[in-house]
């Protein structure tokens, strides 16, 4: 029992202890922070004093014989009928710029002329019409016909006439159609001729 009390005794010494010394730290502390609270004070005031004496020396008249210190001048914005127009710099340059002088007696430019397309030409040679073959056009050139105007400008007795002197080829004008395709060919509208009788080869 006794060796008991003795431990707790000793125990709230030691709290007591503890206890007493965290107190004497946080009172060091305290006077510590409070020293340097009143060192930045005495210096913020001594820094007031300062700039109150040199506001006083620049606002105090200058002494005998010397001349006061200019004072800049503020500039006056004119208002109500003085109030002058403001001018853009774009208007400002169009007016200063020289004008540029204008080119008399400028020829303008050729104009290209544009192309007339030529007259498609598709009358040649007699064997471009469909179902003459080479006997057909040898026979022909006998008589004098190698060229498609040629059968393009008969008349229907003309071409009949030329129909009963091919012999074994009579009937091939008009069951070939001679005429219509010679008329195409000379006019030069190969999509009717195509349409027509096939493509020209």
């Amino acid at each position: 029992m006794t060796d008991t009390t003795t431990i707790f005794t000793f125990a709230q010494f030691a709290m007591i202890g503890v206890f007493a010394v965290l107190v004497i730290i946080g009172i060091l502390f305290g006077m510590r922070m409070k020293r340097r609270r009143l060192d930045a004070e005495a210096d913020v005031e001594a820094h007031r004093e300062a700039v109150g004496e040199k506001a006083e020396a620049s606002s105090a008249p200058p002494p005998a014989g010397e001349a006061p210190l200019p004072v800049p001048a503020v500039p006056v914005v004119p208002t109500g009928d003085m109030a002058v127009e403001a001018v853009s710099v774009e208007a400002i340059l169009a007016e200063t710029a020289p004008a540029a002088p204008f080119p008399e007696n400028v020829a303008a430019p050729p104009s290209t002329p544009t192309p007339v397309p030529a007259t498609i030409t598709l009358a040649g040679d007699i064997t471009q019409l469909k179902g003459l073959g080479p006997k057909l056009a040898t026979a022909l050139a006998g008589l004098g016909i190698t060229r498609v105007d040629q059968i393009a400008t008969m008349s229907p007795s003309e071409l009949a006439d030329l129909d009963s002197q091919l012999g074994a080829f009579k009937g091939r004008p008009a069951r070939d159609r001679w005429a219509e395709q010679a008329a195409l060919l000379v006019a030069g509208d190969k999509a009717a001729y195509e349409a027509e009788f096939g493509k020209l080869g």
